[in-house]
């Protein structure tokens, strides 16, 4: 009746991960009961969980990515202690656990860190800087989310029920294959990432269509914000890349499951079809993660550079030559594999091509701060650390575009150093800098400087400490995913490294410290008029937070910085224009559809995971009959009335008006 279900499954004998799960298990029912006691559950269940508002959608991708950036640091702790304690020693951790932490700790910061980061980003700020009330589709963008949150259910759920994969972050066959791998680990990797992919293939689509179709009168393409275009470009990338690693992950799943043979070693399978298949996913992938980041970075530096962007035309060719591009070098992951100098010649050019419009971003970003009147706030320090940082990781990745380097260099430390260089010092820094910086526009209060200040030199020096010392050992020989060594020489550089990681966990904490003593001291971090840090884009044109139509009258664009010029106009006014008409906004009505989907969802990939075949015929009714009651619905939607649009809008514009009178605030 379970399938392959058993107590056995249960890591009775294998303390970490059993005392791991029964403290996830003990934290997760505290919550929930904090909730009920609080009486916050009514409020909980009608403003987040069936929200369609994309942003609480957004805030929700944060989150989520936040709490599981701490699983995946973790992991990461206990594979740098590991290393610094296995010398001519087992250490502490055997080595089918250690394998399932490395293939976890990927895995996670991939797909359940930096994604669902970008994407919340995306997704709160997009409509905004659009100057229009909500994505394209509401329903399927909180569809979308709750889909990758069974994503990130199921991988939590491997933890204390079976185990992981032990193949890597990428299940290459021939070991991800059942005859090397019998267990559930491959196969709770597959699922996870099936249902995930739908749910980031879909929220690709939907902002997609939000960004060509849903602009402000007037918000031409050319008058469009940088981070827009870059969440555009970033888009057409997962719409494009996503499929394929769907499509790749279905052909092994038909390998495990019925006896195919599309990446065996036999009946005319290839192996190697899967390493091109998921590096031609898996190279887009890199840029889906680093675009968005590049657009934060843009607005950050022109906002407290007090200046527009600098070379903005030159800037989106750049971003969407990056797009194009990055379908046109994925084999440089493999060029040992034997495909013969042309081919490794082509794609290593092509490599050191794309480093260009990189380059582009990298001068304008320098130029935009030359001569400008910069504030070095939190989110400023993010962007000049990760200009520093970037640049470094660019180059190791241009020295690894060149064939016989990567032969040399291929599978060891010296390319766990790269990836991190560009994955850290890009894509997370951006992400924390996107984060401080538009935290007071979701929340109504600002995150205190000191502490974030504190944050990015404990992650920056961190960073250093930690991955330096792996460019090294790569030089040195030494291989990625070695659970002990024998080697003395690489000993002191392995401790190093540990060193580093305990220093981004004090970033970490610091962190975690801005946060409570931000919410503690929110009266005295409240952002009154909406607009905290003097920006330049529509974003900051309305209430922080910001009501649920966003805009109680839709912005008429009519040049590249829209607020930023009628903010000057009210300065060289004296005030604001005279209050508009208000009339009532509809809205979509919030409705349990995610989180209904994604129950039925988390059933399915479970069961078939498990092998309960019956529990995934329940599930794909309960997901059919889901879709049957959203479409027959027949209220969508809810009229917000004048009176509560003008409400909101005239508390703003008091609040606008009184800084206005006061020298140094920001209006």
């Amino acid at each position: 009746m379970l399938g392959k279900l058993s107590w056995a499954a249960l890591p009775l004998n294998e303390p970490i991960p059993l005392v791991t799960s029964l403290v996830m298990v003990a934290v997760i029912l505290g919550l929930v009961a904090l909730v009920f006691i609080k009486g916050w559950a009514p409020y909980v269940w009608r403003e987040w969980i069936t929200s369609v508002d994309h942003k609480r959608v957004g805030v929700m991708y944060c989150l989520l990515a936040l709490v599981m950036l701490l699983r995946g640091f973790a992991d990461a702790i206990m594979m740098r202690s590991q290393q610094a304690l296995a010398f001519h020693s087992a250490g502490y951790l055997p080595p089918d656990h250690y394998d399932q932490i490395f293939s976890a700790h990927g895995t996670i910061m991939i797909f359940f860190v930096a994604m669902p980061f970008v994407i919340g980003l995306m997704n709160f700020v997009v409509p905004l800087q659009l100057g229009v009330r909500d994505v394209a589709f509401p329903t399927l963008n909180s569809v979308s989310f709750w889909l990758t949150a069974v994503g990130v259910l199921l991988t939590n759920i491997s933890l204390f029920v079976g185990e992981f994969a032990r193949t890597g972050w990428l299940p290459y066959p021939p070991l991800s294959e059942l005859q090397y791998s019998p267990g559930v680990g491959v196969d709770y990797w597959l699922w996870a990432l099936q249902i995930s992919g739908v749910g980031t293939l879909l929220s690709g689509i939907n902002l997609i269509v939000t960004i060509l179709k849903m602009r402000a009168p007037g918000m031409t393409y050319l008058r469009m914000p940088m981070f827009c275009w870059t969440a555009l470009a970033s888009n057409l990338l997962i719409v494009a890349a996503f499929p394929i690693l769907t499509a790749t992950s279905a052909m092994l799943i038909l390998d495990r499951y019925l006896g195919f043979h599309f990446f065996t070693n036999d009946a005319g399978g290839n192996m190697m079809m899967f390493m091109n298949l998921i590096w031609a996913w898996g190279h887009p992938e890199v840029y889906i993660l680093i675009l968005p980041a590049f657009g934060v970075f843009s607005e950050v530096i022109s906002t407290f550079s007090g200046k527009p962007l600098f070379g903005y035309r030159s800037m989106v060719l750049a971003t969407m030559g990056i797009c194009i591009l990055a379908f046109m070098v994925w084999l440089h992951h493999f060029f040992t594999m034997g495909a013969g100098g042309d081919v490794n010649a082509f794609f290593g050019i092509m490599t050191m091509i794309i480093a260009v419009p990189t380059g582009v971003k990298v001068y304008n970003w320098l130029f935009t701060l030359f001569g400008g009147r910069i504030r070095y706030t939190s989110p400023v320090l993010w962007s000049i650390g990760f200009m520093v940082t970037f640049v470094i990781g660019g180059m190791t990745g241009v020295l690894m575009a060149v064939p016989p380097a990567d032969f040399v260099l291929h599978n060891s430390l010296f390319l766990i150093a790269h990836f991190h260089n560009v994955i850290i010092g890009g894509v997370l820094f951006g992400a924390f800098a996107g984060y401080t910086y538009w935290f007071p526009k979701a929340f109504g209060f600002r995150l205190h400087e000191g502490w974030g200040k504190a944050a990015f030199w404990c992650w920056l020096i961190g960073f250093y400490v930690a991955f330096m010392p792996l460019y090294v050992l790569g030089f040195l020989g030494m291989t990625r995913r070695m659970q002990h060594y024998d080697v003395a020489e690489w000993r002191p550089w392995l401790l190093a490294a540990a060193v580093g990681a305990a220093i981004i966990l004090a970033g970490i904490m610091c962190q975690v410290v801005q946060l409570v003593v931000s919410i503690r001291h929110r009266q005295r971090l409240l952002d009154l008029t909406g607009d905290p840090w003097d920006g330049r884009s529509l974003e900051w044109a309305t209430a922080s937070p910001p009501p649920a139509f966003n805009f109680a009258i839709m912005p008429d664009v009519s040049g590249e910085e829209p607020y930023w010029t009628r903010k000057q106009a009210a300065f060289e006014r004296g005030g604001l224009l005279a209050e508009p008409h208000y009339e009532g906004i509809e809205m979509p009505r919030n409705t349990p559809t995610g989180v209904v989907s994604a129950f039925f969802a988390t059933l399915i990939g479970f069961a078939m995971i498990w092998h309960i075949w019956w529990m995934v015929l329940v599930g794909l009714a309960g997901a059919f009959a889901t879709f049957v009651v959203f479409a027959w619905r027949d209220r969508s939607e809810i009229m917000i009335p004048a009176t509560e649009v003008a409400a909101a809008d005239r508390a703003n514009r008091t609040a606008r008006t009184v800084a206005l009178s006061q020298p140094g605030t920001f209006p």
